[in-house]
């Protein structure tokens, strides 16, 4: 490294490297020594994220952010764009002294334009109209009312079975059980199909439920 550089922001740069290698060549790491505040960058990795490099002076955006957080205060988040007018998410880390004085900070750019892009088409693909649900096929002959209240009840939980956990399909069970669901013809087989269980473990939730465990 040419330039002159703080003993503790020297021991900060494998970090930097370690973090820009994990996270790929979208995310530029950047460690700013403010000795010189002017020509203030002494080590960068990706650095064509935004296009800089060692000798690229101190930015504006960098300059207001010392101006603004006196106390040192971490930045996370934040969003802006490069020079290309890439989307950069950023986070900035000011760094001290044994005295508690501001000598430095490293700053994350990630680059998530094509992030941004993928999951915009994902929204579009899984776009629907929550207004018009169609049940396609037979419902194994249970009849409308107890998919009606199987399916209502996890639906309260706002995520797909697979990533319910076991309290949460026993909190679900405990429901339909005092709503009375297993009363009807075929409830266990149905419920243990939905939960995504074998029949044997609505039962074993059903004996903790009425034992109260």
């Amino acid at each position: 490294m040419d330039k002159p550089i703080h003993p503790l922001l020297f021991s900060i740069v494998p970090i930097a490297k370690g973090i820009a290698e994990t996270f790929g060549s979208n995310c530029e790491v950047v460690i700013h020594d403010f000795q010189n505040i002017d020509n203030s960058i002494v080590a960068i990795f990706n650095g064509h994220v935004t296009g800089r490099t060692v000798e690229t002076k101190m930015t504006d955006s960098i300059l207001s952010k010392i101006n603004k957080h006196q106390e040192g205060n971490d930045v996370y988040n934040y969003t802006g764009k490069s020079t290309l007018g890439r989307e950069l998410k950023s986070t900035t880390t000011f760094l001290k002294d044994n005295e508690g004085n501001i000598i430095g900070c490293m700053c994350i750019n990630f680059d998530i334009t094509d992030l941004l892009s993928a999951r915009n088409v994902m929204n579009e693909l899984c776009k629907v109209d929550e207004k018009e649900v169609e049940v396609i096929g037979e419902i194994n002959k249970v009849n409308d009312v107890l998919y009606d209240i199987v399916e209502g009840t996890i639906h309260k939980f706002g995520r797909p079975v697979i990533y319910l956990t076991k309290d949460e399909k026993v909190n679900i069970v405990k429901d339909l059980e005092e709503k009375g669901v297993f009363l009807i013809k075929g409830a266990i087989d149905y419920v243990a199909n939905s939960l995504q269980v074998s029949r044997y473990t609505i039962y074993n939730y059903l004996d903790g439920i009425r034992e109260g465990k």
